[in-house]
Order: C-alpha cells, then structure tokens, then sequence
C-alpha cells in the first residue's frame, strides 16, 4: 500500500525534500544547499544542475532504510520569477536568472510603454518590474541572441527539474503568474503580453493545474534520481501560494506572513485581488479556483544573514538573537534600509541599496542587528497597510525559517499591530502545501482541507502596545527616509 508523499522545496539558498506519510506525520527532511552567483549589482543566476543534484541526493536521503515503491507522489514548491532557457532536448542553454535578478529594468519600462502598467495589472494582477521572467527573456532576446535563437522553452526552477523527471515541459498556472505574461482571469498565456514583448508563444511551457500529474519517472533515470520508474509526479507550484496552503490559509480572507530568505505576506481569496496602488499583487493559487493576493519583500532573512557573515564573524544565529534581546525596542533610533537586492513591494524599484540611518557614537553591534529585524518588520507593515486597505487584519499565520525566533516573532507582532499564529511545522510550511498537492492530486486526498492534519497551532504572539507606541513614532520616520534617498539611489546606480 502506498503510504509516503515526497515534498522538495527548490528554494533560493538549497532544496529541502520531506518525506511525509499519507496521515500527515513527517518521517525526515533533508536539506543540500547551493548557491547563488550575485554580479554587476543587481543580477542574480543558478546553475540548473544544482537543482537537479540537490533534488536527487535529497530524495535519497529522505527515503534512506524505507521502501521507495511505496511512494505514492512526488510534488514540489520552488522559487518562482526565474527565467532559464532550455533546448529541445531540455538541456540549459546558459545559468538560470532567478527571482533577485533584475538587471531587465530597461525591458520593462518598453513594455510600460507599449502595454502601461495600468494594463499590464489588470491583465496579470502584477505590476510591471524586472523582477518577472517575461522581462528577462526579452532582456536575454536583446543581449544574447544566439541563445535565444536556441531557445525552446523558458522554464521555472521545479519546472525542470520535472522536464528531467518525465520529459514534459509543463509549468502551473502559479508559477505562470509570476512570469508577467499570464491572463489570470483567463488563465492563459496572453496574447497582448507577447506581442509587446515580442516573445512567441512557442518559448513557453504547457499550462496545467497544479494537482495535474506532469508525468511519471522516466525508467532511464530511476536509478540517478533515488524513485522508482513509474512514480507520479504532480506539477505542484510557485513557494508563496504553496506557502498559503501550508499555513492553513485555503479559505477567502485568510492571511499568514513567510519570513525566509525573502518575505511576504499573502492569503487566499476567491475573486482575483485588485490594489489600486499595486503594492500588492495577485498569483494564480494552488488552489482551483482560488487566487492568492501577495505583497513581497526582497530581502528579508538575507538582510539578517548579510549581517551575521560580514559583520557579526559568522557567530551562531541564536547569538544574534540574543543580542537583540539585549538592544532596546527601536535600537536607539537607528533605522535601517532593508533593500539590498532592490525592492519588489512596497518601493518597486530595483535601485535601492540597503543604508543604516542615525548612526551615533552609542550605537553597539546588538543596536545594528535589531535594527536589522526592525527595518524588515517596517517594510512589511507597508506592505500589511495595502491589505488593509481593503480588509481588517488582525491575526497573520507566521511561516519560514526566520519564525523560528521568538525575538522576530515579537518585533514581528509589535511593529504589524497583529496576533501572529506560529504552527508547530512552521519551517515546512511550503513543503506541506506541495505534500498537500500531491495527495490532492493523486486522489489519496479529497480536497485541500486535508492540510489540516498536518499542522497544530498552539503558539501565538500578541503585540504588546507600550512596544507598539515605540514603533508608531519610528514608522513614518522610516518611510520618509526611504523618499529622502531616493535621488541617491538614481545617482549611484548610474555610476
């Protein structure tokens, strides 16, 4: 009988894969890092073969002294907004371009001029950015046209590691949406996009459901990958509707926030999410039917581990932790600029650069790295505020590895205003959508509700308002100095 579920989470920093019974118990995760080349400022690529590599030497691992005939699927969650290009045969024709890139800035603004991003929005439910995979494959079209000439397929990350599993290059429609060139209404590649982006349809993927089966395990490569020939593989999708899956927020209105290398906040809704603003975007869901509003921050746990490796001699992050704890709320007034990859939400703009603000004689190295959190938890409040607008918030899910602390869960609380919920597998949460994924769409699951027997939620984080009080005279502080440093911005990246 079958009895496992395999999840891989293709995120930025590594894949995780977790292996989890059908009842929802984790029997073992395991996790192969690898790593990012960032160049020339704002450019961002992988090596494809990492990702391969790291899902077949964890999916041996995880099913290490078990029986792998008794996996009943595999899915997966994985980083989206990439763009790599691939031959017929699906061999990469260059490094993948991921999700931090966005050297594509002057790509996005022909499109701003042939589409306007008030189109653009209502078309895709994303703003226009260098951020997205369409703008990269025209930038890729214009500076390395003989690669393009070769081109077959622009894929996302899980997206090929699924071509080497089956042979099938299909995508879901969350990870479409997070291309720029998806109708989300409609769900299709759109017409209008492609033409102002001069991209034939041809370069991209079939779309699917995230619970369609994409194919099963090519016998020739049973052995490399650690899976018997024959094991389906359901197409799952991108990491932040995944992540609203694995944080039990299936339902219309819900919200949860994911602290990770970068951060969101997101939820589900029926009916797709419209912000007139566009702070905040809206993907495809996992979820039939459903579509999950999101606003995401670039560098979020990044900004933290920038600062444990250059600046705090690669102590245990547990120190860190401890020394912010012993910084006072607001760190003695020093504010700090979390953009150090640019900034999708709320600033959409691929010039900034992180600063830390008001340094003083009395500032210590504990006031720098609770500055850190801070600016974080204030760069997300902005993006919190656009969902306001249109919804009261009172309670978030908080995911992702960075809500293991307690010292980031309780800035969290305090600078948001919120009741944060703190699941007991709040490490795995899009590891659990993709699981969830799996079962749904292998039939071993009726319907998405089942995610509940993989979480308990016992731990919650109330603000505290005299800690509130603090962060209200802070907050608009830091706003404006994010307009103050905006002329810098402009002049140093010309440089």
């Amino acid at each position: 009988m079958k009895r496992f579920l395999i999840a891989h989470d293709l995120g930025t920093s590594g894949n995780k894969a977790t292996l989890f019974t059908t009842e929802g118990k984790v029997v073992r995760s395991f996790t192969v890092p690898y790593p990012v080349r960032f160049f020339k400022g704002n450019y961002a690529e992988q090596d494809p073969e990492n990702w391969w590599d790291a899902m077949c030497d964890a999916t041996r691992a995880v099913l290490e002294g078990e029986d792998a005939s008794k996996v009943a699927a595999v899915s997966f969650s994985a980083q989206m907004q990439g763009c790599l290009v691939v031959d017929r045969q699906g061999r990469p024709l260059r490094d993948a371009m991921i999700w931090a890139d966005q050297r594509a800035t002057e790509e996005a603004r022909i499109l701003e001029e042939r589409i306007g991003t008030k189109r653009m929005y209502e078309i895709t439910g994303h703003r226009l950015s260098a951020s997205y995979s369409i703008e990269k494959l025209m930038w890729l079209k214009k500076h390395e046209p003989e690669v393009y000439a070769k081109t077959y397929k622009m894929l996302q990350a899980k997206d090929y590691v699924i071509h080497r599993l089956t042979g099938n290059f299909v995508t879901d429609y969350s990870d479409a949406s997070g291309t720029n060139a998806l109708d989300l209404r409609r769900l299709c590649w759109s017409q209008e996009i492609l033409e102002a982006a001069g991209i034939g349809e041809e370069k991209l993927p079939e779309l699917k459901k995230s619970t369609d089966i994409a194919g099963y395990v090519q016998e020739r490569i049973a052995g490399e990958c650690g899976l018997p020939g024959g094991t389906p593989i359901v197409c799952g999708g991108g990491d932040g509707p995944c992540s609203a899956v694995g944080a039990a927020c299936i339902d219309d209105g819900e919200l949860y926030l994911t602290y990770g290398t970068s951060a969101w906040i997101g939820g589900t809704t029926r009916e797709p999410f419209m912000d007139g603003e566009q702070v905040v975007n809206c993907f495809a869901h996992v979820i039939p039917g459903r579509f999950m509003p999101c606003g995401a921050m670039q560098a979020a746990g990044s900004s933290f581990s920038y600062m444990r490796d250059n600046l705090c001699d690669d102590i245990p992050y547990r120190e860190m932790d401890e020394m912010v704890e012993k910084s006072p709320m607001g760190a003695k007034n020093l504010l700090f600029l979390p953009y150090m990859l640019g900034e999708r939400s709320p600033r959409w703009n691929p010039n900034t650069s992180s600063a830390f603000l008001e340094i003083k004689p009395e500032h210590e190295k504990k006031d720098y790295v609770r500055a850190v959190l801070e600016g974080v938890a204030m760069n997300m409040d902005l993006i919190l505020k656009a969902f306001r607008n249109y919804m009261p918030v009172k309670e978030l899910c908080l995911t992702g590895g960075g809500a293991r602390a307690d010292v980031t869960a309780r800035i969290l609380a305090d600078v948001l205003e919120v009741e944060l919920c703190r699941p007991d597998q709040v490490e795995i949460a899009t590891s659990i959508g993709a699981a969830v994924i799996a079962g749904v769409g292998v039939g071993i699951f009726p319907d998405f509700e089942e995610v509940r027997r993989f979480l308990k939620f016992e731990d919650r984080v109330k603000p505290v308002e005299k800690h509130c009080q603090v962060y209200r005279r802070l907050k608009p502080i830091f706003d404006q100095a994010y307009t103050c440093m905006l002329p810098l911005y402009e002049k140093l990246s010309s440089l």
